[in-house]
This record gives structure tokens, C-alpha cells and sequence, in this order.
């Protein structure tokens, strides 16, 4: 385009590419904070499509109730028996898997002995709410780090009681990789964390979920694959990785999916990574790019109907074929 002599460059933003189609197998989840609370609700949700979840900071299945008051107060002090027994009465229904499929989940919990916006009490009541389906041999709880509220690594981020962003903190102590061993079982060591042999990158998520920013969605996602598992995912595992608060695509770009320390794992262990973004709503609802684990956007936030839990398991089922 010419005007006055000069010529501009128009140029055109590309729509990110659709997730690819894949056969990965054994699908399991984790997250951080609000990612956390989410994996707990997506592993009770489908819980007869994946076999173990990872905990860092998160709390009980609905414990929220749908309250915002509850999700502010990290749902301290939830009645646990009460929440398993909601759990029975909407696997009865139809609303959840069967509680049954549960039993044979592997379960890995992280609370840092600093954090004060997921207190340690709330990761108690999450154990207490796990004994009623999972046998205690299957249950991981670390609680014994001085680290504050973020993603644990050994080799990026803050210091470990530091309470800022990106919310990653270099705690000399490896949580992705002591949750995929947790869950997987024993892993090949881990691939070099400074050059990554996959490739990271962008899908379409309004594809699984129409106009996903008016739902806390971004309308970008990303997706690491690691060698071995371009073509198709055959012989791959699948690990759902949410991300917590502000620390979504449009406030870091990609930073959580390349340094919260699952990639290098993936790389030597064919671990395909998933991981979905979500948008801040602001100046309210979700001013924070939360997950929707206390009903900002959807009052069956924490059922399979759940506008956010189906879009995430759409995913899922595109990289699994299912």
C-alpha cells in the first residue's frame, strides 16, 4: 500500500495452527494454585481418562461451592466429608466418572511451608478429601519445603520465598519431575533444561471452546512435543499442565511452558505436555486470568458439562485420538 510515496507493509497476524491429531496414551494432570484447584476438579471429572494428578497449592474438589469468599479464602477449613459425599451423589448422576475409577489414581501434593495464599490446612483437607477414594499408598504429600507460592524448580525462577511473578521459583527442588516419576513411574533422567530438544508452540483454543476470552479462555493455547512423537504420538503419554493466576499467555507469553520444568522431562521420556491458557475477564469477574474453580463464568464449573473442564478434555481428546 502507497500513500505519499511511501510504501507500509501490511502485515497479517497468522492464526495459530489447529492441535495436531495424535495416539498419546496414559493421561494424567497438574497445576499450580488455580491450576491446581482445576486439575483436582478435571481429575474427579473424568477421572476414568487419566491416571494421576500433580497438586501444587490446590485445595478439595468443589470446595469453592460456588462462592467466591470460599476460592478467596483457599477454602480453608472445608467440610471434607461433605465434599466426598457431593463427589458419590454426581458420579450417581451422571455428572462425573464413577468415584470407582479414582482407586487407581497416583497422586502428587506440594505445599511449601511459606505460602500463604494456599495455606498448608487446605492442602490437609485435600489429603483428607483423597483418603475417601485413593489408597493412601498412592498419595505423595511434600510439605516439608520452605518455599513460598509458585511453581518449585531446581533450575529457574526466584528465590524460593519469594511471592512474585512469574510465580516460578528456583528452590534447588524438581516438582515436575518428582510428580511425572510419582505418577509415571520411573522416568529416564531428564533432557538438557537449557536447549530443549522439542518444539513448543501455539494452537487455536477457540476451536474447543467458541469466544473463549468471554469464558476466561485465551484464544491461544500451547503444546510441547517432544522427539519421537511428531508423527502421530503413537507410544506417547499425555501431561495436562494448567498454570495459576497471572501467569496466562497475554500477562507472560509462553514463560510457564518453558521453564516450569516439565519440557526436559518430556524430551527423554516421549511425554507429549498440553498446556491450555486461560484470559483475564477484567475489571471483573476474573481480573487475575484464573481457572474457573469457584463459578466466575459457569455454574457447572466443576462438571463435565463445565464450559472450561470440556474444553480442556476436547483437547485431550484430539492429542489421544479418543
Amino acid at each position: 500500500m502507497t500513500i505519499a510515496g511511501c510504501t507500509l507493509a501490511l502485515a497479517a497476524t497468522a492464526a495459530p495452527a489447529p492441535l495436531p491429531a495424535m495416539k498419546t496414551q496414559q493421561v494424567s494432570i497438574s497445576g499450580l494454585s488455580s491450576g491446581a484447584f482445576m486439575a483436582v476438579q478435571y481429575q474427579v471429572a473424568y477421572s476414568g481418562s487419566v491416571i494421576g494428578a500433580g497438586i501444587i497449592a490446590g485445595g478439595s474438589y468443589y470446595c469453592a461451592q460456588g462462592s467466591m469468599m470460599n476460592a478467596i479464602g483457599s477454602c480453608k477449613g472445608a467440610d471434607v466429608a461433605e465434599l466426598a459425599a457431593v463427589t458419590r451423589k454426581r458420579a450417581e448422576a451422571g455428572q462425573v466418572d464413577p468415584v470407582t475409577k479414582l482407586a487407581a489414581h497416583r497422586v502428587w501434593m506440594f505445599s511449601g511451608t511459606l505460602d500463604k495464599l494456599v495455606p498448608s490446612a487446605s492442602m490437609a483437607d485435600l489429603a483428607k478429601y483423597y483418603a475417601a477414594f485413593i489408597p493412601a499408598a498412592q498419595i505423595q504429600f511434600k510439605n516439608d519445603l520452605a518455599a513460598s507460592h509458585a511453581m518449585p524448580t531446581d533450575s529457574y525462577g526466584n528465590k524460593c520465598d519469594a511471592l512474585a511473578a512469574p510465580f516460578i521459583s528456583n528452590c534447588g527442588f524438581d516438582a515436575a519431575g518428582n510428580l511425572l516419576q510419582w505418577i509415571y513411574g520411573p522416568l529416564k533422567a531428564r533432557g538438557d533444561i537449557a536447549a530443549p530438544a522439542g518444539k513448543l508452540q501455539e494452537f487455536d483454543q477457540s476451536e474447543f471452546l467458541p469466544a473463549p476470552t468471554t469464558h476466561g479462555m485465551a484464544n491461544t493455547g500451547y503444546v510441547y512435543i517432544p522427539p519421537g512423537c511428531e508423527a502421530g504420538g503413537t507410544g506417547c503419554k499425555l501431561h495436562i499442565a494448567l498454570h495459576g493466576c497471572m501467569q496466562d499467555i497475554g500477562t507472560l507469553k509462553d514463560t510457564y511452558a518453558r521453564h516450569a520444568g516439565y519440557n526436559a522431562w518430556a524430551d527423554t521420556n516421549r511425554i507429549v505436555v498440553l498446556y491450555p491458557q486461560t484470559a483475564a475477564i477484567s475489571p471483573m469477574p476474573n481480573p487475575k486470568a484464573c481457572w474457573d474453580w469457584w463459578g466466575y463464568d459457569d455454574p457447572d464449573y466443576s462438571v463435565q458439562g463445565g464450559r472450561q473442564l470440556r474444553a480442556i478434555k476436547r483437547m485431550a481428546d484430539r492429542l489421544t485420538g479418543a
